[in-house]
């Protein structure tokens, strides 16, 4: 008889013990866990001083276009097309996996979705659309992985160059313009909600999504269990298999959305679209504290990591910084969280 998924709680890097999530607030009782869930407090705490740092040197550098409404609701809306597929990117990395075609993922469902014969359809036809191409994106790789036993790099690696090519083989290297008007009135200010983009509704509506799945379910338990150790996972009852393509599902899912999205925000479907996606959505999950090996992460994390992100790229365009140097203090980020990272399981360790 299949069992159920186990809770068990992982105090350190034993890759015997199937992990809790990192977003679950730490029991009353036992130092252990209680400890941990500081350490995690103490990571969000410090994100969101990063955050802070950033928003101070913003306002000091250039206060009267950083600090202005519509470059805030500028830095959300940029940052909540990355943001959606950050929340699938990080339950793929929890489970011990990577999804390097997501860029390519949200460019093939955008271009998908906006050719002359989806937009006769109208908006549903082109949010469908977008949708569906992301799922179908991340069934492949979900199957490869899972049933066809590939690396996940390898199998995610041919997904982003099949998923480009195929991009650039439906525009013919054109940029597609999009004419139905629902879709692009979602853009303009005057369906902002309460001065908030609908695209950074939908963000949070699957920020708050993941965090309740990672967190508040079967699903979310399982994530990390198959993570912290996929043998253990399976002696437990889980099939790790069905899990892992569950997963690279929702990471489509997530592209899918985040296409449409950007189909609103550029008002155009491109095969250019999500370029370095990937790139940046790996980055903020491990900055947020998500593990590259898998077992631990925090979907809140990762948000901020986005945010932070964003507003980085932000104030270097208001201080007409050149792109190169944002990049290098990009790269100075990552480079420093893995290594906190590193220091804090050798301290788990020890």
């Amino acid at each position: 008889m299949t069992q159920p998924a186990p809770s068990a709680q992982h105090n350190g890097p034993d890759k015997g013990t199937v992990a809790a999530p990192s977003d679950a607030p730490p029991p009353k009782s036992g130092g252990g866990m209680a400890a941990l869930g500081l350490r995690l407090d103490v990571r969000i705490l410090s994100l969101l001083g990063v955050l802070a740092v950033l928003v101070l040197v913003g306002g000091i550098t250039e206060p009267d276009a950083f600090l202005d409404t519509g470059n805030l609701q500028l830095i959300l809306t940029q940052a909540s097309v990355i943001g959606v597929v950050t929340v699938g990117m990080t339950f793929v990395i929890i489970s011990g996996g990577i999804d390097l075609s997501v860029g390519a993922m949200v460019a093939l469902a955008s271009v998908w979705a906006t050719t002359l014969a989806t937009q006769e359809y109208g908006f549903a036809g082109i949010a469908f659309t977008a949708v569906i191409v992301g799922l179908v994106a991340g069934l492949v790789n979900g199957v490869l992985i899972a049933y066809g036993n590939m690396v996940p790099f390898i199998a995610t690696l041919a997904m982003l160059a099949s998923a480009r090519g195929l991009a650039l083989q439906i525009t013919d290297g054109k940029t597609q313009i999009v004419t139905v008007d629902p879709v692009l009135d979602l853009g303009l200010p005057d369906s902002y909600i309460l001065g908030i983009p609908p695209l950074v509704i939908m963000f949070a509506v699957v920020t708050v999504a993941g965090w309740l799945i990672l967190n508040r379910t079967t699903f979310g338990r399982r994530t990390v269990a198959v993570g912290g150790n996929a043998e253990a996972a399976r002696l437990a009852g889980i099939d790790v298999r069905r899990q892992r393509l569950y997963l690279y599902l929702l990471s489509g899912l997530c592209c899918g959305i985040a296409a449409f999205m950007l189909i609103v925000l550029a008002g155009s479907g491109q095969n250019t679209n999500g370029n370095l996606y990937e790139l940046d959505a790996i980055a903020a999950a491990i900055i947020g504290g998500t593990l590259l090996s898998g077992g631990r992460g925090t979907i809140v994390g990762s948000v901020l990591g986005v945010l932070i992100f964003t507003t980085i790229t932000n104030i270097f365009a208001l201080n007409n910084l050149q792109s190169d140097v944002q990049q290098i203090a990009k790269g100075a980020i990552i480079v420093a969280a893995v290594l906190v990272q590193s220091r804090t399981m050798r301290g788990r360790e020890t």
